[in-house]
């Protein structure tokens, strides 16, 4: 936690804080004297004078135990919360910037409860140590000379009270801490559960497996419980063990004081007083209990965001990064002995790819489920890098460069359609947000997307629901592919993106990529398992399994590539090419 505090928190906040804490605890500490001298030097004596005098200043005390108790909570509010939009904000951020084999290390599930659950921990016990953390030692403490000075015969009573908490103490957190650190990951579990049920409904009741849910759900849920049960029913019995010994606390002054009051060795304010500085030293021990109950939760806490703060990109930025020349003439895109593993894989997802690319081509990638499209074309914005060889832009190997400025010169439509809640506006601006709207438009005319746009209620202005729901999956993908070529790019890779598409909108989409006149001087790839969406690229790629076993033009194909010519064949009537 310290660690993660550093640059996160406002020490000027902490430092008043501090100092209000500790006015707030002298003056706590000050009335039960002022109570003890109103009682021996007032009602004893029958001084009205003097118990006005002593009140006031009570009053007083009190007043300005006030005024530092909310001064104190307000820094220490300000603390916590600004501690949690910190960490928030981080965490968010290098989340953003993970590549795509950390983000699958961690999963989406942990992610969210490390950014919500986890940070609320951590701003739990922040608050808690701006306040309880400091105040029940100090108190502890003070409260400990105070009484030792008002009556040092009685203190004999502590060395029996606090040897008992102790010990109960220690036990629960010997049992209780285990189970605190359990709960983090039950609470990642349910996420999980519950986030995959919320995305795959559809299937869930298409399917009839709601009850199939239901119970692993339930099972998640109910070992999640079982846990908050125990943990917390241990941390429960505290207070009848503290109200326990606090009474025993209060008998035990109070008898051994009879016997000095009895014998004129010690006056009654006294011993008020003395009950009063007992029961703030009990009463502080307690809080520090609490605290080191938290602590480890919140520990653990710390140790699983730190996790996400430390992880080291797979992506290695080099320190002198290059920059890729822009020049319309030099546009190229070169694969080199090109092979992929994901993770500790012993077999590569891609090898032996050899292919270059010039300005105004269009490559086309095809191939069987699993084969590796996907996996190729994520190797040119470096969303993995690529294990043996290279992959070159303009002549500069992609892993010389520095990733946010690579990525200027590549639009990417990835294989599943995303949509923001906004408008289609917010959604294709993401694409260049100073684009105007005869952008916009040229970009949705292009995408085949301008004749629904304009059906909607403010067309460009038109409502996108979460995921964009409201949409049909062809709507979504020509959106997905308008925002893509409204951003000026020097690499158009469409991952699968014609899927969803009927084949006449699949055709006019093509031949629109064709005819624009910006993207006719680039270089455009596509991903796609039909032949039709890629029988009129410049050059196609075959994959199987992995392995690139073909590089040519349709025609070429369809006469020496055995496995173009099977795809070709489970799709294509005899007599239709």
């Amino acid at each position: 936690m310290i660690k993660l505090s550093k640059s996160r928190v406002k020490n000027v906040l902490v430092f008043l804080s501090i100092v209000f804490m500790i006015v707030q605890v002298v003056t706590t500490l000050m009335l039960p004297n002022y109570t003890s001298d109103m009682i021996n030097n007032g009602i004893a004596k029958n001084n009205t004078g003097y118990i006005v005098q002593a009140g006031m200043k009570m009053l007083g005390v009190t007043v300005i135990f006030i005024l530092a108790a909310i001064g104190n909570v307000y820094c220490a509010a300000q603390v916590s919360q600004g501690f949690g939009k910190e960490l928030r904000s981080d965490i968010y951020s290098k989340v953003l910037n993970m590549s795509r084999g950390e983000f699958d290390k961690v999963g989406t599930a942990s992610l969210i409860t490390r950014t919500t659950n986890d940070v609320n921990q951590i701003q739990n016990v922040t608050m808690m140590a701006l306040r309880m953390m400091i105040q029940s030692p100090i108190m502890l403490i003070g409260a400990s000379v105070m009484a030792y000075r008002k009556e040092a015969k009685l203190t004999s009573v502590f060395l029996v009270a606090i040897p008992v908490l102790i010990v109960f103490v220690g036990l629960i957190l010997y049992f209780a801490t285990p189970l605190f650190k359990s709960l983090q990951k039950k609470t990642d579990r349910i996420n999980l559960i519950f986030r995959e049920g919320l995305t795959g409904v559809r299937v869930i009741r298409a399917f009839r497996q709601d009850d199939f849910e239901q119970n692993r759900f339930d099972e998640a849920n109910k070992d999640y419980t079982n846990t908050a049960r125990k943990v917390f029913s241990l941390v429960s019995l505290m207070f009848p063990v503290m109200t326990l010994v606090m009474s025993g606390t209060n008998i035990g002054i109070t008898w051994q004081a009879s016997h000095l009051i009895g014998n004129i060795e010690m006056q009654m304010g006294n011993l008020v007083a003395f009950i009063t500085y007992a029961m703030q030293i009990l009463m502080s021990f307690m809080m520090l209990s609490m605290v080191f109950f938290l602590v480890p939760r919140a520990q653990a806490s710390a140790a699983r965001i730190n996790e996400i703060l430390d992880s080291k990109s797979e992506l290695k930025e080099t320190s002198s990064p290059t920059e890729i020349p822009t020049e319309i003439m030099d546009l190229s895109l070169e694969f080199k002995n090109v092979d992929f593993f994901y993770g500790k894989a012993k077999v590569p997802a891609l090898s032996g790819v050899n292919l270059t690319m010039n300005q105004g081509q269009t490559l086309a990638i095809i191939g069987g489920t699993g084969s590796g499209k996907s996996t190729m074309i994520n190797l040119i914005p470096r969303i993995y890098d690529a294990t043996h060889g290279s992959v070159k832009i303009n002549g500069i190997d992609v892993k010389d460069t520095n990733i946010d400025a690579l990525q200027d010169h590549v639009s990417l439509v990835p294989q599943k359609s995303v949509l923001f809640k906004g408008t289609v506006r917010s959604n294709l601006l993401f694409g260049d947000e100073s684009a105007t709207d005869e952008q916009l438009w040229h970009a949705l005319e292009v995408a085949q997307a301008s004749d629904f746009v304009k059906e909607l209620p403010g067309q460009l202005d038109g409502v996108v629901e979460q995921g964009g729901d409201n949409f049909s999956g062809g709507q979504k993908q020509r959106l997905a592919i308008a925002r893509a070529l409204v951003k000026s790019a020097d690499i158009y890779i469409f991952d699968d993106s014609f899927s969803a598409l009927d084949f006449k909108t699949d055709a006019l989409l093509r031949q629109a990529l064709k005819d624009d006149e910006r993207i006719k001087n680039k270089i455009v790839v596509i991903v796609g398992q039909r032949v039709s969406t890629v029988a009129s690229a410049d050059q196609i790629v075959v994959l199987d399994d992995g392995k690139m076993v073909g590089l040519g033009t349709h025609q070429e194909l369809k006469k020496n590539n055995e496995v173009y010519q099977d795809i070709v064949n489970s799709q294509i009537k005899e007599g239709d090419q």
